[in-house]
This record gives structure tokens, C-alpha cells and sequence, in this order.
């Protein structure tokens, strides 16, 4: 069956996670493959999932962690209903502490020395981690998106990869866990936490183009080939997440926003934001505090 790539990136969604349920949704999931790092949990019931060719049988609490670009492919094998939970979640935005530590998404980066990880965890086969809290856990800071929810998620994130980390260092995978760069590719991931981190500057593509030693235009088509969507596009739809978090959890004015997110002025702003959100700022607050 021919790959499908999924392009619903975590540029959009950095962090996804959900219950899915074949009570309301139906297998199989066809052949895909995409960027991010997709997690799965079995609740209850049992499914296949092929990932790269190797098929698994996932049943109550067993764990399985799929690398960026692994094709996969999730299939029911009995009638039973199924409970799983799912979480997806961009590698180059998870930041571990620690000189020792590898980069995340280097690690897949190097298919000959990732591809012997092992990537399936049978129920408690990862020491000291309940991974059904984890998940659950994850999934309810997703629904509530409660006062730095974005924050308590990925601090469980990085908590888990740690826990992954040490498993394969513990079963002797170090080989594997050194930092693979590839400069091109590593720059151009690595420009996403620059932009996060500099969203309040006056940036431009060009700019961000020369950082990664590319053209501009070579850097432009790069971007969207890996995310589906153009540089200018990310960079306003971060500046109107940040936005959306000032309104809904702070009383800072429209002025202090626009300023903070990296908007032109207060016009520019108010006028973005009514063009995706229908709404101007300040009745977006209103409706939604």
C-alpha cells in the first residue's frame, strides 16, 4: 500500500492527545507516515499496528512509541471495542537538560543506528513509569487548557522521553543515542525554537534563511516540504496562539498584545485576528474568559 503523508503537523497542534474509541471512530487507520513522534496506550481491547513492516498486537496496557516518518498503519483483530490513547508531539520542540543528553530528534535522524531500538513496551516492561497516568494526564490538560497547560504538558513529555532514554541506555543502545547531525535538516528544526523564542522581534525569512546558511528561496521550499505550510504562515499563526493565551489568561491590553507577539501595531493585530477568529480581540475575551 502506498504511504500517505499526514500533513496535519504540529505546527499547527505542537501537542496532540486523545482517547480514541471504535465505539465512535472506526479502524483501520491506512498506511501513513508524518514528522512528529506519535505515542500509543492501550486502554482496553486489542489492535495490530504495523510500523515499518514489523507488526505488533497491542493489548491492555502495552506501549508503543513511533519515531518521526515510521510508516504505520493501526488495524482492529476482533470485534471487541477498543480504547487506546494517542499522543503526537514534534521531537525538536521537547528541550532535555543535560550536555550528556542527545538531541530527540537527532536520535532518528541516523535510520542504521535507530532502527534496532526497541519501540514496543509490553504492560510494565518500563520500570517505574505508569504510563495509563501519563496518558490520561495528557489528555485531560488538552481538554481543560487550563492556566499553563502548554508548560505542565510538555514538562510530562519530557519526563517520559527521559524515562525511554534511560530504558535504552539501561539495554544497551548508547551507540544509537549519540547525536547524529545532519547540518541542513538539523537548522531548519532547530529555526522553529528560535522563532518561538524571538516571536516578539521584527522577524523576516531572509533573515531566518542566512541563520541556516540557505538562499531564500531554497530555505522557503524546504520549510514547506518538512511542515505544508510557508514560514510567514507559522510565524502568524504562533504570534495568534501567544495572542490567544494573553487574552484568555492576562488583562494586558490590546496594545502590550500586539507589541508582545511581534505584530506591526495594535491595527495589524486586531485586524489578523479578526480575519482567522470572525471576532475582534476584545470579543474573543469576552466570550471565551
Amino acid at each position: 500500500m502506498k504511504a500517505l503523508f499526514e500533513y496535519d503537523d504540529v505546527l499547527n497542534r505542537p501537542v496532540e492527545a486523545f482517547c480514541f474509541d471504535t465505539t465512535k471512530h472506526h479502524l483501520p487507520v491506512e498506511t501513513h507516515l508524518h514528522y512528529f513522534i506519535e505515542v500509543l496506550y492501550m486502554y482496553e481491547g486489542e489492535i495490530e499496528v504495523v510500523c515499518n513492516d514489523v507488526r505488533y498486537v497491542l493489548r491492555k496496557g502495552d506501549l508503543i512509541f513511533m519515531p518521526p516518518l515510521a510508516r504505520h498503519a493501526i488495524y482492529r483483530l476482533s470485534k471487541e471495542e477498543c480504547r487506546y490513547a494517542v499522543l503526537k508531539f514534534s521531537a525538536d520542540r521537547i528541550r532535555l537538560h543535560g550536555d550528556y543528553l542527545p538531541r530527540i530528534g537527532t536520535i532518528f535522524q541516523n535510520p542504521s543506528l535507530s532502527k534496532n531500538l526497541p519501540i514496543f513496551f509490553a504492560n510494565g516492561e518500563i520500570p517505574y513509569f505508569n504510563a495509563e497516568e501519563f496518558t490520561r494526564k495528557c489528555i485531560a490538560e488538552i481538554q481543560n487548557k487550563c492556566y499553563g497547560y502548554d508548560s505542565v504538558l510538555y514538562a510530562r513529555i519530557s519526563e517520559f522521553l527521559v524515562i525511554l532514554l534511560r530504558y535504552w541506555h539501561n539495554n544497551g543502545f548508547d551507540e544509537a543515542l549519540k547525536p547524529f547531525d545532519n547540518t541542513k535538516e538539523y537548522s531548519i528544526h532547530n529555526i522553529i525554537l528560535y522563532i518561538g523564542e524571538h516571536l516578539g522581534e521584527n522577524l523576516s525569512v531572509g533573515e531566518l534563511a542566512d541563520m541556516c546558511h540557505m538562499s531564500y528561496s531554497y530555505f522557503a521550499k524546504t520549510f514547506h516540504r518538512l511542515y505544508g505550510q510557508s514560514c510567514k504562515e507559522y510565524m502568524e499563526f504562533l504570534r495568534l496562539s501567544k495572542a490567544e493565551n494573553l487574552l484568555l489568561f492576562t488583562d494586558y491590553d490590546l496594545n502590550y498584545i500586539s507589541e508582545e507577539t511581534g505584530f506591526a501595531d495594535c491595527s495589524h493585530f486586531i485586524r489578523v485576528f479578526k480575519k482567522k477568529y470572525e471576532m475582534t480581540p476584545k470579543q474573543f475575551r469576552k466570550e471565551n474568559r
